[in-house]
């Protein structure tokens, strides 16, 4: 190759990184806060699996405006993506971020946290303990499956525990933290008494099909019927859009029963985890976003075990 080429090569591959490095988070994601309640915004996550085109934006995240500063509900996939939450923040209210909390450890929810490391981050143990052994390896994964909208995104460990012994208030809404766990091992959800709107996190999907990869689904149950029994009047799911009342708790609650069901029948007539992958689902859960992709990684998820119950239950020689 002549050194023509060589420089020529050269100063088109440093254009095209100093192109990419010139992106910033307006390049990769316009944020339009939506207000639910009396200084309460959520951004919608796209119903979608993570993608080059969505930029791995497919949860809500939310934020409350209150006279002693701003509470952040989960910052998103990416470093750029806090820094645009920081900036959507910015356009509703002159008040600073003083608190974030996260609401569990998928990489959709926390790895926007760079944007935040100078406010107080919180969230359950469990939560702090995954995003310390795992967080990195979740962000390396995320960039496989998104991309450069992933540029400067690292791991950011909690710096505290989510206090869910009192109600904690910032100006006049008072903030009842609640663990839960089910969706994983720790689920934080953050709801405000003042104006009865539930944060509710991935323990409950809305329109989309439920994530199951690290899922306890009889915990899960018990968590959806305590969390009907709270006297909340909007509910903000971890994906899907925000809804009066129960409807989201009721919803994730009958496709997990219904999910549960399918693959114990199955075992019991001893289907295998391929036939069951390529079951046609009923129109009521066909018509989910995301299916039928969640469905197949549940069966991965959660069939083995299932399966494995059912054989060690069969007595026949």
């Amino acid at each position: 190759m002549s050194r023509f080429r060589m420089r020529h090569g050269l100063a088109l591959v440093l254009g095209l990184l100093a192109s990419a490095g010139a992106m910033g988070q307006a390049d990769y994601y316009d944020l339009a806060p939506r207000q639910v309640a009396a200084n309460t915004y959520v951004l919608l996550g796209a119903q979608e699996n993570f993608s080059f085109e969505n930029h791995g934006a497919i949860s809500n995240t939310g934020f409350i405006v209150t006279d002693d500063g701003v509470v952040v509900i989960d910052t998103g996939p990416s470093r750029l993506y806090g820094e645009a939450m920081r900036a959507a923040i910015a356009d509703v209210t002159d008040q600073p971020v003083v608190q974030v909390y996260i609401t569990h450890a998928h990489p959709d929810h926390f790895l926007g946290s760079n944007a935040f490391e100078d406010v107080p981050i919180a969230a359950l143990p469990q939560t702090t303990e995954a995003i310390r052994e795992i967080g990195t390896d979740l962000a390396s994964n995320l960039y496989n499956l998104v991309g450069s909208a992933m540029r400067g995104t690292t791991a950011v460990v909690p710096t505290a525990k989510a206090d869910t012994e009192h109600r904690v208030a910032f100006g006049a809404h008072e903030l009842e933290l609640i663990a839960a766990r089910g969706h994983t091992a720790g689920d934080l959800m953050v709801f405000d008494h003042s104006t009865g709107v539930l944060f509710a996190g991935d323990i409950a999907f809305h329109g989309r099909a439920p994530t199951t990869p690290n899922a306890d689904i009889a915990a899960w149950h018990e968590t959806l019927a305590a969390t009907q029994q709270r006297d909340f009047k909007t509910l903000v799911p971890g994906h899907g859009p925000v809804v009066e009342g129960g409807e989201a708790l009721a919803q994730t609650a009958d496709y997990l029963t219904w999910l549960v069901q399918g693959f114990e029948q199955a075992a019991a007539r001893g289907a295998s985890a391929a036939e069951v992958m390529f079951m046609p689902l009923p129109d009521r859960w066909a018509a989910l976003a995301v299916e039928p992709g969640e469905y197949r990684r549940s069966v991965s998820h959660l069939y083995p075990a299932i399966e494995r119950a059912a054989l060690e239950g069969d007595d026949t020689p």
